[in-house]
């Protein structure tokens, strides 16, 4: 059995989970592409064990806050002739615990024991979201 692994990456220009789901349907709509493909420098060289059920967890300002499945990985050629990666995505973006995260280039590896907890699909959503300092320090001693 092959366990799996996850990568994790900042979501540069977004504040919140909104406007990754925004920007990607915009991106979709202007390449016809049928699912969101987040393009990426470098290959991950522990691509049997992401491609075994792993995700790519979004970091915004400081805080883990949602996943997608990688679904496959595509190799894109860029204008400049170099190869990359181009990280296919599942549709749906799951919410998770909001876990802190500091700033770091590129993306990470994230294994699955380490990886926040998908938040409830049937939690009321009448509440409003704890805001994100206090959702942050709540998760550094402990508590989410």
């Amino acid at each position: 059995m092959v366990k799996y692994v996850n990568l994790v990456k900042l979501c540069v220009g977004a504040e919140k989970v909104e406007d990754l789901t925004a920007w990607q349907n915009m991106r979709m709509g202007q390449t016809g592409l049928p699912n969101p493909t987040h393009v990426t420098r470098m290959w991950p060289k522990r691509e049997a064990e992401l491609l075994a059920g792993g995700s790519l967890y979004w970091v915004f300002k400081g805080l883990i806050l949602a996943r997608q499945r990688v679904l496959r990985l595509d190799e894109v050629i860029g204008q400049d002739g170099i190869r990359r990666c181009g990280l296919v995505l599942d549709h749906d973006v799951v919410l998770t615990e909001s876990t802190p995260r500091r700033a770091f280039q590129g993306w990470r590896y994230l294994s699955a024991e380490d990886a926040p907890r998908d938040l409830k699909a049937d939690a009321p959503s009448d509440k409003e979201p704890l805001p994100a300092e206090l959702a942050s320090a709540l998760a550094e001693i402990g508590i989410r």
